[in-house]
């Protein structure tokens, strides 16, 4: 039997001054694998891309992380001070995407700003810097630090009890990096809260608002997958909705 293919959506990146589309090397390694799938990389070009061709065709999307924010234009936001970097067609491509691969009852994974735009594409909008004002934690690991130390900066997350991750690890609490400085400022409609950090930022969500599974972390469990056996449960869990077209596995 041949494996089912996921979709991995690319962002527009300067290498060398030159526009590529591209993604990091392991949101394709440390995902699909697990999952028991194969990957196939999407540019967000979506004026020359047949969306629902790729849709038909592909069986799951991974939405990934981005060194870019969603242009607050997209969630009602107007405010010109917003900080950058933006990436305005894989704003478009995200929603597109996202909206082709449901309608076709497919399911759809979000990490950290694939989080946030499924959360944007559900209606919902962003706060756009949960560094401002005296929070409980910080979800950001301080400025200065190394690229390795800013991934493994992390804090705890409360699990929605009975939701779905809460099922799949048996417990209430995990421990989860942080490296997002926007986040979920309303929720988006249908969509279930499955953990949030202590100072009550949603962290994980899904729906079957569409009859397609959606799941989605703001955390990156991509990162040091292969020594981390929460994150690589995870990924395992995901190609088992992959399979099954349903959360409850």
């Amino acid at each position: 039997m041949s494996k089912q293919i996921v979709g991995i959506i690319c962002c527009k990146r300067l290498i060398n001054d030159v526009v590529a589309q591209a993604v990091l090397e392991r949101y394709i390694t440390n995902t699909v694998p697990l999952m028991g799938a194969t990957p196939l990389l999407i540019p967000s070009l979506g004026d020359i891309l047949d969306i629902d061709a790729i849709a038909e065709r592909l069986d799951g999307l991974l939405l990934t992380g981005s060194a870019s924010n969603i242009d607050p234009k997209a969630y009602g936001d107007g405010a010109e001070d917003a900080a950058g970097p933006f990436d305005p067609d894989r704003d478009k491509a995200a929603m597109a995407l996202a909206d082709a691969f449901l309608k076709q009852n497919k399911p759809v994974f979000g990490i950290c700003r694939g989080f946030q735009e499924l959360n944007v594409h559900f209606g919902g909008t962003l706060a756009r810097d949960l560094s401002t004002g005296m929070r409980e934690i910080n979800h950001h690991a301080p400025d200065g630090v190394s690229y390795k130390e800013m991934f493994e900066y992390g804090h705890e997350v409360i699990l929605e009890n009975r939701g779905a991750l809460s099922r799949l690890y048996e417990t209430s609490r995990i421990n989860v990096n942080s490296v997002h400085f926007q986040g979920v400022g309303r929720l988006g409609d249908g969509l279930e809260v499955l953990a949030r950090a202590p100072d009550g930022v949603i962290e994980a969500f899904s729906s079957m608002e569409y009859g397609a599974p959606v799941l989605a972390v703001q955390w990156h469990p991509e990162w040091d997958t292969p020594n981390n056996p929460q994150y690589q449960k995870l990924f395992a869990y995901m190609g088992k909705v992959l399979k099954t077209g349903t959360l409850e596995v």
